[in-house]
């Protein structure tokens, strides 16, 4: 999600966590209170900041994780997907999109906009 909807939607973020909690991720990174904010990144030449709203280990394996919520700004939202997705392939990384009950099409959608379908989306 975007900075601008992190303090409406915080209850599905919180839910998210716990989720991923007792599917067996550890060293959780999220962007809410009680956990370590995930490392952001800055696109030179501007104050666009990427931050993604979860990281988390598992196996061995890192993975990042964005929350797939409905936008006021989808061409935002799928610019980071887009650099998520990349970063992550870089470094052999996971990156997956979760969403809830009300986004499915709307994170469907966006997915086929920047032909990420083969993507893993958690519905929680």
């Amino acid at each position: 999600m975007i900075q601008a909807d992190k303090e409406k939607y915080k209850d599905i973020l919180e839910n998210s966590v716990e989720y991923l909690e007792q599917h067996g991720f550890e060293n959780i990174q999220a962007d809410t209170e009680g956990y370590e904010t995930p490392k952001s990144f800055i696109k030179k030449g501007s104050d666009v900041t990427i931050t993604p709203d979860i990281v988390a280990e598992k196996n061995g394996n890192k993975h990042y994780f964005d929350i797939s919520l409905k936008s006021e700004k989808p061409k935002l939202l799928k610019s980071k997907w887009l650099f998520l997705n990349t970063f992550t392939a870089l470094k052999s990384h996971h990156f997956k999109l979760i969403t809830t009950k009300g986004h499915y099409k709307f994170t469907s959608e966006m997915m086929d906009d920047v032909n990420m379908n083969s993507k893993t989306l958690i519905k929680i």
